[in-house]
């Protein structure tokens, strides 16, 4: 594979985080959790990494451990609200029921 990118979800950050095969950081997306839901607040992918797929990478990750958790997503992000649009499969992480 042309690119190793490893995205964990570090909780003591309250952040998801992309790392190359080093494990040199290579973008990040800010979370704030609330009962039952997920905000997205700010994903960057550090310049040198940019073009590659992190950004994409990270939010898949995110999104499924949402999933996987019963989470709501709020996508506060400009990236995550495009990356739901362009990403149906995603819908019903932010089509549950109204608060």
């Amino acid at each position: 594979m042309e690119n190793e990118i490893t995205v964990v979800d570090a909780k003591e950050r309250s952040r998801y985080e992309a790392h190359d095969a080093e494990g040199t950081l290579m973008g990040f997306v800010d979370y704030k959790l609330h009962p039952g839901v997920i905000s997205f607040l700010h994903a960057e992918t550090l310049p040198e990494y940019r073009g590659r797929g992190v950004a994409g990478t990270i939010a898949t990750k995110s999104l499924d451990d949402a999933r996987a958790l019963g989470l709501r997503v709020k996508p506060a992000c400009p990236f995550y609200q495009d990356f739901l649009e362009e990403h149906p499969e995603y819908a019903d992480l932010t089509n549950r029921s109204a608060e």
